[in-house]
């Protein structure tokens, strides 16, 4: 049987026609419409200061989320940890943890965005230091014990549901943040499939378990239709908003591609690219079982600002004429 996962970032821009509140709204009633049919997991993702309102604070719809769900696990991925405050962070991770009865873990990240760091008075230069402090306050806060936090001794209460905290991955898109992520957290997420190479000749390198190839999705989007022609037409607009944008921003950040992002200046070029598909249920039954017991399915159904109406549609597909056929 295939797993499938949500994925929201929120972003909407003006020309989707659609008010952030109703979009925040349609994201809560997917979820639950998910938790009914089986879905293991709903993703969340964070950047600051974005014209189309991209999701800056994920904790709270963390938080929604699970007061909404009994069983799908919630992942934030990723949290630029340089931007935050290491205590904080222990603290509300602890409370979501404990509102989701422990079906929280969390993605560390050091961040690309240079208008974010400015935007918090973060240096891009200390991002690794900052990120590795992060993960050990995390550790030593979920403690409840006292601990040195900057030369002062500090405590964090409540603890959270899971004995030690929830899970803490580290994200990256180059080999230092692999092996980073195989020495002091619990697991990696690459932005690319390649990078996790280098993550699991470390663990080996350390004398820990092999954590065996790579298993996970990519930022590939699929939106199913009856008609692909002409729902391409339809999500093309949300599609070139999100590449554009996600490319500008590694661009700038000097990474360009990572992730599978990369700007493009037409339509055609976009859909030639397959990162963004409009297929039919009867194909997508065909690729899950072609993939055996590693069918993995991402839906990221608002991608870009696609309209809650539009996003619905394929997910119907989904319940009514692809799960049916597993």
């Amino acid at each position: 049987m295939a797993v499938f996962a949500l994925r929201f970032d929120f972003r909407n821009p003006a020309f989707a026609g659609t008010s952030m509140g109703e979009r925040y709204a349609a994201a809560l009633d997917m979820v639950s419409w998910a938790e009914r049919l089986g879905f293991m997991m709903v993703t969340l993702s964070e950047h600051h200061a974005s014209e189309d309102g991209y999701l800056p604070r994920p904790l709270p719809m963390a938080a929604a989320i699970a007061s909404r769900t009994e069983n799908m696990m919630v992942t934030i991925a990723a949290i630029p940890a340089p931007l935050h405050d290491p205590l904080h962070m222990a603290e509300e991770l602890a409370v979501v943890d404990l509102i989701s009865q422990g079906r929280v873990s969390v993605v560390l990240a050091n961040g690309y965005a240079a208008h974010e760091f400015a935007m918090f008075d973060r240096s891009l230069k200390d991002r690794a230091k900052l990120t590795t402090e992060m993960v050990a306050t995390l550790r030593a806060a979920w403690t409840g014990e006292p601990f040195e936090f900057r030369g002062r001794t500090v405590q964090v209460t409540p603890t959270p549901f899971q004995s030690g905290g929830p899970a803490i991955i580290l994200g990256g898109s180059v080999e230092a943040a692999a092996r980073r992520a195989a020495r002091i957290a619990d697991g990696f997420m690459p932005s690319n499939p390649g990078l996790w190479e280098f993550y699991r000749d470390e663990k080996l390198k350390l004398g820990q378990e092999d954590p065996g190839p790579y298993f996970g999705g990519d930022t590939g989007f699929l939106h199913l239709s009856k008609d692909p022609d002409a729902d391409w037409e339809r999500i093309a607009p949300f599609a070139m908003h999100e590449v554009n944008a996600y490319g500008a921003m590694m661009a700038e950040a000097g990474t360009s591609g990572a992730g599978g992002y990369t700007s493009v200046d037409s339509v055609d070029e976009l859909r030639k690219t397959g990162q963004y598909r409009v297929i039919t249920p009867e194909q997508y039954v065909d690729e899950l079982k072609a993939m055996g017991d590693a069918a993995f399915g991402l839906f990221h159904p608002m991608m870009g600002g696609i309209p809650p109406q539009l996003a619905w549609e394929s997910l119907k597909l989904l319940e009514t004429e692809v799960i049916p056929n597993l």
